[in-house]
């Protein structure tokens, strides 16, 4: 797993060990950063960050910060050591990903891309969950981004601009409210 694009293109990243992670092929980051467009100066959050994969790659392309929520140990020790290795500094969040959009209050102020890539198996037990939380977290402009199984999509109604599938990953665009 690599970094495709950017000022840290081909840079080397670390994934968690074990099965509890499933990072987001580089073949399926390129192919949705190429969707997204430029991401420069953007303000990122990546729930369920797993390697922090999603959101080091916007980080290389130029968005101006990451917020990596994930609760995980081996997965946040990846996390960090990723940030580490690209000399990147960003907030990285211990916590349940529900967890954390229940406690938001704007704190953390809108944030303008979002990716969301839980545990498979989660999506539909979570799906409602995300589709009242994310709101509270983006702005009016933002775009969310998830990532699930084709064969269990996760399906959250908020606005869909575009879906497209990779294997059997299933990667869905929806606008914020």
């Amino acid at each position: 797993m690599r970094i495709v694009a950017g000022r840290h293109k081909g840079r080397s990243l670390r994934a968690p060990a074990g099965a509890g992670t499933r990072p987001t092929a580089d073949k399926v980051r390129e192919a949705l950063f190429s969707i997204l467009g430029p991401v420069e100066g953007l303000r990122v959050l990546d729930l369920y960050a797993g390697s922090g994969a999603l959101g080091l790659e916007a980080l290389s392309r130029g968005a101006g910060s990451a917020t990596f929520v994930e609760s995980a140990r081996p997965a946040l020790a990846a996390i960090r050591a990723n940030l580490d290795a690209v000399g990147e500094e960003a907030e990285v969040v211990a916590s349940d990903a529900i967890k954390w959009l229940r406690a938001a209050d704007g704190r953390e102020g809108a944030f303008d891309l979002v990716f969301c890539d839980p545990p498979y198996d989660a999506a539909p037990r979570i799906a409602q969950q995300l589709a009242d939380l994310l709101p509270r977290v983006t702005g009016p402009q933002a775009l969310i981004v998830t990532e699930s199984s084709k064969r269990n999509p996760l399906v959250i109604d908020l606005p869909l601009s575009d879906e497209r599938t990779y294997g059997d990953t299933r990667i869905a665009i929806h606008r914020g409210r």
